[in-house]
């Protein structure tokens, strides 16, 4: 998406952007980490997480959906939500899905419920 394309609040949160924090940690792209992140992986400690999670992501996000569902099943109350025409701006490129979805999560969590079926 051109720059000028882009949503305000994205255009104005990538301008406080640290590029050289970023690059250090994940590398010039998320498309080939090669930073300090490269073999940080904490997927063995998702069961200690006991707080209701939401693993949220679009089915055409940098981060396979298959790996979202996978962070939800490993901890103890998780939730995946995957926006079928979203991408790694769901909640631009498939509102309508992220935003309900978002929000029956948030209404469930504030009514007790541990893990919100979508």
């Amino acid at each position: 998406m051109p720059h000028r394309a882009q949503p305000e609040p994205v255009t104005r949160a990538m301008s406080k952007m640290n590029s050289s924090l970023y690059v250090t940690m994940q590398g010039p792209s998320e498309f080939g980490i090669s930073g300090k992140l490269t073999t940080w992986d904490r997927v063995a400690d998702l069961p200690k997480l006991a707080v209701p999670v939401l693993s949220i992501g679009g089915n055409h996000d940098t981060m396979d959906p298959e790996h979202m569902r996978m962070v939800a099943r490993k901890v103890q109350h998780g939730t995946a939500l995957i926006c079928p025409e979203g991408s790694h701006m769901s909640m631009y490129d498939d509102q309508q899905t992220y935003m309900s979805g978002l929000t029956k999560w948030i209404l469930g969590v504030d009514k007790g419920e541990k893990k919100v079926a979508l």
